[in-house]
């Protein structure tokens, strides 16, 4: 398989910059493997395809607020995009701008920090203090760069899922954006069960793959976690009820904890890279959204169709869908 099997050309009118009215009101294409048939729904018409006994799997990651901005003490201006923590106040970081190994930071309210490392692209950043509470008060939502404008007040609610709770995330998980309280209610009120894991979308996510074989890509590591009860719903579900996954982090988690047929409770980090041709055993449904060309996310989707995704793709641009994080949906049956 070859990158270039993976791009497609997009109207940029389709990129969405901002999110739908509402969260329910996102266009939904609806994908059946077994048919291959197409239909169009709103996203509150997802209550119709699943009842009692299903499991929806959700990833509870949160979005910091990790884009802050810094002077070196030459006065130049930086762009700091905090990607990992490490441990307390030292962090991985992108930086946009030169520097070094040993390089000054300069923040507001007399917050410092200082370059440990000279890796070309991610670098570890000691700050002097407590940097959680200064991203809470200066940091920006670190929306995708696609999106073509600057963050919003508002972005810090509408680039979260309602059920957000493990802050840690560079990149909202968004095929959960398009969820109200009002639908899982509705949704529970059918006899779905849902569960919820962590992973925190970090850079391993987003990384362009920069090589013609994919099979050649290397994933970066992402932190995740899989708790007892969940590892309990889904061995109870599975060949029971479906076993539905709201986004590709989701996918990626479970296969990653998966030992067997059984699904472990775990904690760790995955690099796991899923392409056409790799099985994904753990889900037996989708909720995504629409995807970049030459993404991973893009081959993953393509491994859980089975078959080739333009076609289906082609449909949603020739319908003018919403593309990519604050786009519209697409639900794999």
């Amino acid at each position: 398989m070859k990158l270039s099997d993976f791009d497609y050309e997009l109207d940029h009118s389709l990129i969405a910059k901002y999110p739908a009215p509402g969260r329910v009101l996102s266009k939904l294409l609806v994908y059946d493997r077994k048919t291959e048939a197409i239909s169009h729904r709103r996203f509150s018409d997802i209550v119709d395809y699943f009842g009692s006994g299903d499991l929806i799997i959700l990833n509870n990651t949160k979005v910091i607020p990790a884009r802050i901005y810094a002077e070196k003490s030459t006065g130049g201006k930086i762009e700091l995009l905090l990607t990992e923590k490490i441990e307390e106040n030292r962090w991985q970081v992108l930086i946009k701008g030169k520097v070094r190994k040993g390089t000054n930071l300069i923040l507001k309210d007399g917050l410092r920090g200082v370059v440990q490392s000279s890796e070309e692209k991610i670098k570890t950043v000691r700050f002097s203090g407590d940097i959680d509470k200064y991203l809470d008060r200066y940091g920006h939502i670190p929306l995708p760069p696609y999106i073509k404008r600057a963050d919003l007040p508002e972005d810090r609610k509408n680039y979260q899922t309602v059920y957000a709770k493990k802050p840690g995330a560079i990149a909202a998980p968004t095929a959960g954006l398009h969820f109200t309280d009002e639908l899982i209610e509705r949704l529970k009120k059918k006899g779905v069960k849902f569960g919820e894991l962590t992973l925190h979308v970090g850079i391993g996510t987003f990384s362009p793959v920069e090589v013609e074989d994919i099979k050649l890509h290397k994933m970066h590591y992402e932190k995740f976690s899989i708790g007892e009860e969940l590892a309990e719903l889904y061995n109870s579900t599975k060949g029971k009820g479906k076993i539905v996954a709201v986004g590709t982090t989701v996918i990626r988690a479970l296969e990653s904890s998966l030992n067997g047929n059984r699904l472990e409770a775990k904690s760790g980090s995955t690099n796991l890279f899923i392409y056409p041709g790799k099985k994904i055993r753990t889900a037996d449904a989708l909720i995504t959204n629409f995807h970049l060309p030459k993404s991973t996310l893009l081959m993953l989707v393509q491994a859980f169709i089975g078959k080739n995704l333009q076609p289906i793709y082609n449909e949603a641009i020739r319908l003018k869908y919403r593309f990519y994080s604050y786009g519209d949906a697409m639900l794999i049956l």
